[in-house]
């Protein structure tokens, strides 16, 4: 037999290719700090990670008294390092709740959303309003100052479910294809509350909120202000076009930016206790509130963060 029949005999593997904007698998990079930042220990509390690269327990800190200056800042590097922190069986009351939150700031409200006892504290009592907010999103990026950060405290837990995701956004931005990350330098985001509200929320009450609320734009990749790392910051709630771009180009371009936030390694899944508290950093950060508890009651409360305008 000749060496060219001999090639020409080899089975050949066969034509194959898959759609090019999916997520695929292979190696992710997985950086939790910035670059050159150093990976130094916590002094005044215990930090028990939940995986690589997003979410610790924080163990040793009573959120129901005033911080100490040297504990704060040393919070704020956990928070700043691990995107979400949680602090379990704290029980905080309202005024607790608001008082730990003012360490980092203002505090906002939501007039959309309902309060609780207290005017600066949103209340989620899924006993009495059908659940939302089981998709991917960040909060209030409607707003041209989005929210800095959140705490969330869950009064009553069903008896299973009712989880709570957290996806690093950093991570997502990281990890994209360079063509990709050429293609949004510079892009900018139309934000609009009304797609992500007018779901579960009556017309009438949008509209006495729209003049309130117009759309505003934000940077796609916006830069992390204390660690100057760089982030997606587009959401399925909110964000509805990319500006300069046709529509077709812009959907299809946000389903890409959207799934990011789907891939497991990016993220943390949080099971609640009552009197447990999440604190995170909503501009690094989206979350997901999964709904499979039903017909079982989940209430939680939050308190807001105002934050700056994106760049």
């Amino acid at each position: 037999m000749s060496l060219t029949a001999s090639v020409e005999s080899r089975p050949a593997l066969r034509a194959h290719r898959l759609p090019p904007d999916g997520l695929h698998e292979g190696p992710r990079e997985l950086r939790r700090l910035a670059p050159g930042q150093p990976d130094r220990p916590y002094t005044l509390f215990d930090v028990t990670p939940l995986g690589p690269l997003i979410g610790a327990e924080i163990g040793g800190v009573d959120l129901t008294r005033p911080l100490t200056p040297a504990v704060r800042e040393e919070l704020d590097r956990a928070l700043l390092e691990w995107k979400v922190l949680f602090f379990r069986g704290q029980h905080p009351g309202s005024a607790e709740q608001r008082a730990f939150a003012r360490n980092w700031g203002e505090l906002e409200t939501n007039p959309l959303l309902a309060a609780g006892d207290d005017p600066e504290v949103a209340r989620f009592d899924r006993s009495a309003a059908p659940s939302f907010e089981n998709v991917w999103h960040t909060d209030v990026t409607f707003r041209e100052r989005p929210a800095l950060g959140a705490v969330l405290h869950l009064r009553e837990v069903p008896p299973y479910g009712g989880d709570t995701m957290w996806a690093d956004m950093a991570a997502a931005y990281d990890n994209l294809p360079p063509e990709v990350k050429a293609r949004l330098e510079g892009a900018r985001a139309v934000h609009d509350f009304v797609p992500g509200f007018a779901r579960f929320t009556p017309e009438e009450r949008l509209i006495a909120f729209q003049d309130r609320f117009p759309p505003v734009e934000h940077p796609v990749v916006r830069t992390h202000p204390a660690t100057g790392r760089r982030m997606l910051f587009v959401n399925t709630s909110f964000t509805t076009r990319i500006v300069g771009w046709d529509q077709e180009e812009s959907d299809r371009m946000l389903r890409l930016l959207f799934q990011q936030a789907h891939v497991p390694e990016y993220q943390v899944r949080f099971t609640w206790r009552a009197g447990d508290v999440a604190f995170w950093d909503n501009r690094a950060t989206q979350h997901y509130a999964v709904n499979d508890y039903a017909p079982h009651r989940r209430v939680a409360e939050r308190v807001a963060v105002a934050g700056d305008r994106p760049y």
